[in-house]
């Protein structure tokens, strides 16, 4: 891994099994056995019913591309990376996740709203790797 300018997640108790999920390669989220609603970001309670009782599960990794903005002007750390897109991405599981795109152009020509995306993982350290989601290849879901 090369000299690492940008922050890094910093995972806690309750985002540990998302952060060791993402390592292996798979896009964990939370669903409560109580009311059945599965959210996002990682959480020890259910925020719909505040209930204690949530388990995690392997999600699919594919949803549509529900939002972005192209920033031109990088935070320190991610000039290299202008301009980029920060993207919000609806999961087929049906919760929202902030995100950047890859593999694609960035530009509003090749961002389409709604087009297929999947998750692919970006190792960017030795204990962190960060979801990040490119179109689907062909085109469907």
């Amino acid at each position: 891994m090369a000299d690492i300018r940008k922050p890094l997640p910093q995972p806690t108790p309750e985002t540990k099994d998302f952060w060791d999920g993402a390592k292996a390669g798979n896009l964990r989220l939370q669903k409560c056995t109580e009311c059945s609603n599965v959210y996002f970001p990682p959480r020890p309670f259910c925020p719909e019913c505040a209930s204690r009782s949530v388990e995690s599960f392997n999600a699919t990794g594919k949803g549509t591309l529900h939002s972005y903005v192209i920033n031109h002007r990088a935070a320190p750390g991610f000039e290299a990376d202008a301009p980029y897109a920060i993207a919000v991405v609806m999961l087929d599981e049906g919760v929202k996740m902030m995100t950047s795109m890859v593999n694609v152009e960035q530009t509003p020509e090749a961002l389409k709203l709604d087009m297929p995306v999947e998750v692919a993982f970006d190792a960017v350290s030795d204990t962190i790797s960060l979801p990040k989601f490119q179109p689907v290849s062909g085109g469907a879901k």
